[in-house]
């Protein structure tokens, strides 16, 4: 019994590592591909660690004169049936009918014919009231597919609200929107200049767009002259997808649809989102399993609809060594692919959770300490010592590493190489610098369950001359 409560503790002290759960809202053009069936399924395993406020089947430059909200209701209906399972393995999942009662339709028209006078839908009105809700909190609205919803509540928000009140309310959204699927976010863009966005800018047209170029492609794949390279791929083809989600994995499973293009587009809208001691949310350029991304007004590109006109979060690289290759890999993709052994991981344990009937017939992530603030000051040349330590629910093996994230932080030190990263406890010399320079470590801690877990620390560290 002591064994159990204990258990039970830890896997309750994962949901409140972040300050408060995230508000979330989603947009989906579901239907349109297999891909949002499947990150849906996979959104709603892990939907305990946000607060859902709404849910809106939309249309897009694939879907562009119908919405599919039914497909929501049907995976809704099968969550249903093992929510009570999830329930078993971590706190705090919402009941089949809540969820069904925030899913809401947008006007099944495309992109910008849906924004203007008497264009409001319930999408796009629920959102809305979302909006005005008397709640500090950020509002994380994904677009999975178009975001002409989005565009309509906030021509509603102009039109209706003040000055002072419609600069507050841009101050809380944050907006994650898989590429271009319509024409309304250049729109919003430019007309709410103020607002937080993350995109890929760029839609897909006649089989020659930007897809593949998208950061978001990287839940699948880093292309390379036609070839998928650098991480293991075949953790998200469907023989994998098979034996860990849709087979022997309850109702919610079967209802994850075969790959048809690539696995789960959308999902790095929410990965980032995830309580798991990496994510940020807040700061898109520290790198999450959402990826990474930097603030800046990219270049025209011929597959944009039009010039950005101001500061958007939007691709950046990372260098990451492939085990698959055995050489570095230097790209946009990398930002996401260099977790993925760990973000599948993490869900098929979820899908597991899914039949398990007792805590002990599945694993669950260890936690990871540190035994030092997450924050720390020093001088160049100075010592340092970065310590932490892992406790696992389910008593299995953990080991360690520390990663230096080299293009996190403002410090130039691409030489810079940590002995015995393995190590729970590692030191070194703070690099010379003539101005304070910020560097990031990330502790990972993993078990030896089946399948094998994974948590995070991150360590910034400042360094004064």
């Amino acid at each position: 019994m002591k064994k159990l409560l204990i258990t039970y503790i830890l896997s309750l002290i994962t949901l409140v590592s972040f300050a408060q759960k995230p508000r979330v809202f989603v947009l989906t053009d579901i239907e349109n591909e297999p891909d949002d069936a499947m990150s849906y399924v996979r959104f709603l395993t892990y939907v305990n660690q946000f607060d859902i406020e709404g849910i809106v089947a939309t249309t897009s430059c694939w879907q562009r004169s119908k919405t599919a909200e039914w497909r929501l209701h049907d995976i809704t209906e099968a969550y249903g049936k093992v929510r009570d399972n999830l329930e078993i393995h971590e706190k705090g999942f919402p009941t089949e009918a809540y969820i069904h009662s925030i899913i809401k339709k947008g006007l099944p028209v495309f992109g910008m014919q849906g924004v203007g006078e008497d264009k409001d839908s319930e999408g796009s009105e629920w959102l809305f009231q979302t909006m005005l809700k008397n709640d500090s909190r950020p509002i994380y609205i994904q677009a999975w597919g178009g975001s002409n919803v989005l565009a309509q509540a906030l021509f509603k928000l102009k039109k209706t609200q003040k000055d002072l009140k419609i600069k507050e309310i841009i101050s809380k959204l944050r907006v994650y929107t898989i590429s271009d699927q319509d024409d309304t976010g250049p729109w919003i863009r430019k007309n709410f200049p103020d607002l937080f966005y993350i995109v890929s800018p760029g839609f897909e047209e006649n089989g020659g767009g930007q897809y593949h170029y998208a950061t978001w492609s990287g839940i699948s794949g880093d292309i390379y002259h036609g070839r998928f390279i650098g991480a293991d791929t075949s953790i998200v083809k469907n023989h994998q997808l098979s034996i860990h989600v849709q087979n022997n994995h309850g109702a919610l499973g079967e209802k994850y649809p075969k790959v048809a293009f690539l696995m789960e587009g959308d999902t790095p809208s929410f990965l980032g989102l995830i309580n798991n001691g990496l994510n940020d949310p807040e700061n898109p350029n520290y790198g999450s399993w959402g990826g990474r991304y930097e603030l800046y007004i990219p270049p025209f590109k011929k597959y944009m609809y039009e010039p950005e006109t101001r500061p958007i979060w939007t691709d950046t690289q990372d260098e990451v060594y492939s085990e698959i290759t055995k050489s570095n890999h230097t790209s946009n993709h990398a930002t996401i692919w260099r977790w993925r052994s760990a973000f599948q991981n993490d869900f098929f344990a979820r899908m597991d959770w899914c039949v398990a009937k007792s805590y002990k017939e599945a694993n669950h992530p260890p936690i990871a300490t540190l035994n030092h603030k997450n924050e720390l000051t020093v001088k160049s040349g100075e010592k340092v010592t970065l310590s932490g330590s892992g406790t696992d629910p389910d008593q299995n093996t953990l080991s360690y590493k520390w990663i230096y994230y080299n293009e996190v932080g403002s410090m130039n030190a691409s030489r810079f190489v940590l002995q015995r990263p393995n190590n729970k406890e590692i030191t070194f010399n703070a690099p010379k610098v003539s101005s304070a320079k910020t560097m990031h470590f990330i502790l990972e801690i993993s078990d030896n369950g089946i399948p094998n877990l994974t948590r995070y620390q991150r360590v910034i560290i400042t360094i004064l001359p």
